[in-house]
């Protein structure tokens, strides 16, 4: 009996597997193996993709050191990395340019295209006035220096945005303020006649007569109400 349950004992202990020691377990336990990749850096963007995303949207140079802060990368990295780029679009014959002026960098049109742009700008300076344009700069004309308010009681509607675009059509400046109100005066160019055809102001054809009276109209009544 005393040998078949020495027998017996073996056989279990055999089927248990050798014992790891304790501190084996522990470590296993405490720093498990990652399957996963990291991929936080593999997801960011490049350095170079990342100034010209910058660049693309500044007003003015962009700094080395500012850009450095932003992207969180070396001042010397930063600048090799600008100057790359702009040899890079040096080399490929790009439409622009990076510069470095007034301490920073920024995207300016190539030179050599200065040409196209300016025909693509003129001509959009010369498109067609709309019928509302013509109103409002009729009423300029006749009644000024007048402010948007006072040509939005002739008109009968907001004139905001036509103003603004006979402003960046160089057909009208500002000319002061009101007295009463502050609000800013308007006035037409030296543009306006050039492009008219006409001398002075008194070349004008005789249609004030027919305009109604600004004075006695309540602009600011039209304002509150439309």
């Amino acid at each position: 009996m005393t040998e078949q349950a020495t027998e017996h004992e073996e056989a279990a202990e055999a089927a248990k597997g050798p014992v790891e020691p304790l501190d084996v377990l522990l470590d296993a336990s405490a720093s498990p193996q990652s399957t996963e990749p990291d991929i936080t850096q593999e997801n960011q963007p490049s350095l170079p993709a990342c100034l010209e995303a910058i660049l693309m949207v500044v007003d003015e140079p962009a700094a080395e050191m500012m850009l450095a802060q932003v992207l969180q990368r070396p001042t010397d990295e930063v600048r090799a990395a600008l100057v790359d780029l702009a040899s890079d679009y040096d080399d490929s014959g790009r439409g622009f340019e990076l510069r470095e002026v007034a301490g920073g960098w920024r995207l300016y049109t190539r030179g050599e295209c200065a040409s196209v742009v300016e025909r693509f700008v003129l001509d959009g300076q010369q498109a067609r006035l709309t019928q509302a344009a013509l109103e409002t700069l009729a009423v300029v004309a006749y009644r000024q220096p007048v402010s948007r308010a006072r040509v939005s009681a002739v008109r009968g509607v907001n004139v905001d945005g036509v103003m603004r675009t006979l402003v960046t059509r160089g057909l009208v400046e500002e000319s002061g303020h009101e007295s009463e109100s502050g609000s800013i005066l308007y006035r037409t160019t030296s543009y306006f006649l050039e492009r008219l055809g006409l001398t002075s102001l008194e070349d004008l054809p005789q249609l004030a007569p027919y305009l109604p009276e600004i004075e006695t109209l309540d602009s600011e009544s039209f304002l509150a109400s439309s």
